[in-house]
């Protein structure tokens, strides 16, 4: 099985620059066609958050027609650039995302090797994310209908620090209480991530959870612990997650025409010269 992972499209209207810099309506196009010329082609693609900018239903607009071309399964979660009801009315058909009854958007999609859990941390009005204890009550209740079968759960915000200051600052509450729960099930193989902007693994509760870059902008890796808040136009990115043997590994992919492949041998053995 074949996990692609995109996150923090930031999408705008067309022609609309986020932060007065990034078009980022004109990424999201050329990740679709990346994600369509993979061979293999990825069986699922999880689009961890932050979809559009401002939760406007013209940017939900955008985003729903610069998806429409993707040909593989694709699930969505909000990020906390998000608005859970006009993301909801831009995408009817997707069952999965509930309805106006329903707080949060969290499911679980049942038809892969690995067992999917979507989780919101998305605060309305915030930057920060959380996981409150109905969303926690939630995520014990599922994991505990199968504690044997493989599982991989996504999200927006990731429940670690990354020692990007500004990020950590706009983190998730409730992550000590969710490595509680998920410390008690091994079959968790992964907690896949967005927000911070940038490729990042860090041990958590006995798995690995983990940050994807985004599509667009990537946030600067900046380390020191007054380290300002700003973003550089580095490579847009993705993850391929690849299950097999039962094993889960990460790879991570840039977007974009770049030179090759080239061939390492000949027929005498490494090239040489």
């Amino acid at each position: 099985m074949l996990i692609a992972q995109i996150t923090d499209l930031h999408l705008r209207r067309p022609g609309q620059k986020a932060y007065r810099v990034v078009e980022t309506d004109r990424y999201l196009t050329p990740a679709v066609a990346a994600l369509n010329a993979l061979d293999p082609r990825p069986d699922v693609v999880l689009i961890s958050g932050d979809l559009t900018d401002f939760g406007r239903p013209e940017e939900y607009a955008t985003l729903a027609e610069q998806l429409q071309p993707l040909e593989i399964p694709w699930y969505l979660i909000p990020g906390n650039h998000d608005d859970r009801q006009a993301l909801r009315a831009a995408f009817p058909t997707h069952d999965y995302l509930g309805g106006p009854e329903q707080t949060f958007i969290q499911y679980v999609v049942e038809d892969f090797p690995l067992r999917l859990i979507g989780l919101d941390t998305l605060v309305p009005g915030e930057s920060r994310g959380e996981l409150c204890a109905e969303r926690l009550d939630w995520l014990a209740a599922r994991l505990a209908e199968q504690p044997e079968r493989p599982t991989l759960i996504f999200m927006h915000h990731p429940p670690f620090a990354t020692g990007i200051a500004h990020m950590d600052a706009i983190g998730l509450a409730g992550a000590a209480e969710m490595a509680a729960i998920v410390a008690d099930y091994p079959n968790v193989e992964r907690i896949i991530c967005g927000h911070v902007h940038r490729t990042i693994f860090q041990r958590f509760a006995g798995t690995l959870a983990s940050c994807c870059p985004s599509t667009a902008h990537q946030v600067a890796l900046d380390l020191r612990e007054d380290g300002a808040s700003a973003f550089v136009l580095e490579p847009p990115g993705y993850h391929l997650h690849l299950w097999r043997d039962g094993v889960l590994t990460t790879h991570h992919a840039v977007i974009g025409d770049y030179a090759g492949p080239y061939p390492f041998r000949e027929a005498g053995g490494l090239i040489d010269e």
